[in-house]
């Protein structure tokens, strides 16, 4: 086994990656607003490709044209949009999203069925195809155009979020983009992200990989507990690096995997920590489990609870509402066994409230960042999940999407 070596790539993201080029342009499909909303995402070379897709019974068009299409061999271009989702469309939403991939590998001379397609935003509207061509038209691709790509597949979203890791300095490396901001609460990931890299890898390995980095990033986090129609996880490997072929049993299989879930934690992270009026990012950590399964009910319950949410934005150490929140999880709980931390400050030991911690408690809840530990004391099962707090803003933001 090598010696490997993963290091993060700050400023980073999918065009980092030997042969990928991409860009954007503003096509006038969002409603406000000058803003990026159409962009392209092209590798020069055929890529092996695998994704993952909503659970929600309700799938827009474009994931089921994707859907359709990965894991493949050959897939060299992606097209998405923000500003319509191209959801509930009917027949027409399903040819407006083949038109689109069409016309995007028209663009740079190759097969439509090399071509993928997203969309994000209003569900219910049709897609403008006249504004959509025109737009692609006018996008330029080039090697620095991953940070307009991922503007353009924005929302509500306040950033981008962007991030790419080297593995062994620079022997290959792993990009990507994603946005999300409301409507998180995944059942794979409640957004849209795009990875690429230029490692040589197995189709079946690079499938597996994807679905183990989203089981510990991506379907830990929640906004809001409202799942997407939208939802697509899509990687790109051109091969590029000319590494050896990385399979499940190879020389970096174990590399690999520990550098996508470092992008996909990050990227996690951040939609997470950009939650549509979020103040504060929160942490849960779970341990103590009887299994994987029951750590991962825990944290997530507790990290989407409203109550607990709130109660971490008002800077209220009911903790009671986190016992509360992974007592219903469907984790087991034993209170005479249960132990809970908020930022390193003990409130809970075998069951037992600890006196006088709230006024530090209360402190703590200030923080940008709410790291909440609670250990079940049951197994050796771990588990994390990230939330946000739940603010006023939310209710403003949803209160009028469309109006």
């Amino acid at each position: 086994m090598k010696y490997n070596k993963v290091d993060f790539i700050y400023n980073g993201t999918i065009t980092s990656v030997k042969g990928f080029k991409a860009g954007a342009t503003n096509a006038g499909v969002k409603k406000k607003g000058p803003k990026l909303d159409l962009g392209i995402l092209f590798s020069e070379t055929p890529c092996k490709s695998a994704g993952v897709f909503t659970t929600n019974k309700i799938k827009a068009a474009p994931v089921i044209v994707s859907q359709n299409r990965v894991p493949g061999n050959d897939i060299q271009i992606i097209i998405a949009n923000s500003g319509c989702a191209n959801a509930v469309t009917g027949e027409q939403g399903m040819q407006d999203a083949i038109t689109m991939a069409s016309l995007a590998a028209e663009k740079v001379g190759i097969n439509p069925d090399k071509a993928l397609v997203a969309s994000t935003g209003v569900i219910g509207k049709m897609l403008p195809m006249d504004a959509i061509k025109k737009g692609i038209e006018n996008i330029t691709l080039s090697d620095d155009g991953g940070h307009d790509f991922a503007k353009a597949i924005m929302t509500t979203d306040t950033v981008s979020k962007e991030a790419a890791v080297s593995v062994n300095g620079g022997e290959f490396i792993i990009g990507g983009v994603a946005k999300g901001s409301g409507m998180i609460h995944p059942q794979m990931g409640t957004m849209l992200c795009f990875i690429t890299t230029d490692a040589n890898i197995d189709v079946d390995f690079l499938t597996t990989s994807l679905h183990t980095a989203t089981d510990i990033s991506f379907n830990m986090i929640s906004v809001d507990g409202d799942t997407s129609t939208n939802d697509t996880i899509i990687i790109m490997a051109n091969g590029l690096a000319k590494n050896k072929i990385i399979t499940q049993d190879s020389d970096y299989t174990v590399s690999f995997q520990q550098a996508l879930n470092e992008v996909c934690i990050y990227l996690a992270k951040a939609i997470a920590a950009d939650g549509e009026g979020a103040t504060k990012l929160i942490e849960v950590n779970v341990k103590g489990a009887m299994d994987t399964e029951s750590a991962r009910l825990a944290a997530r319950t507790i990290a989407n609870s409203p109550l607990v949410k709130t109660a971490v934005y008002g800077c209220d150490p009911n903790w009671g509402r986190i016992i509360a929140a992974a007592g219903r999880s469907g984790s087991e709980v034993v209170e005479s066994k249960t132990d809970l931390s908020i930022c390193n400050i003990s409130l809970l030991e075998k069951g037992v409230a600890v006196k006088n911690k709230e006024k530090d408690a209360a402190r703590a809840l200030a923080n940008k960042i709410v790291v909440i530990d609670l250990d079940l004391n049951l197994g050796k099962a771990t588990a994390t999940a990230w939330g946000c707090d739940l603010t006023r803003e939310y209710v403003t933001i949803n209160s009028d999407y469309t109006t």
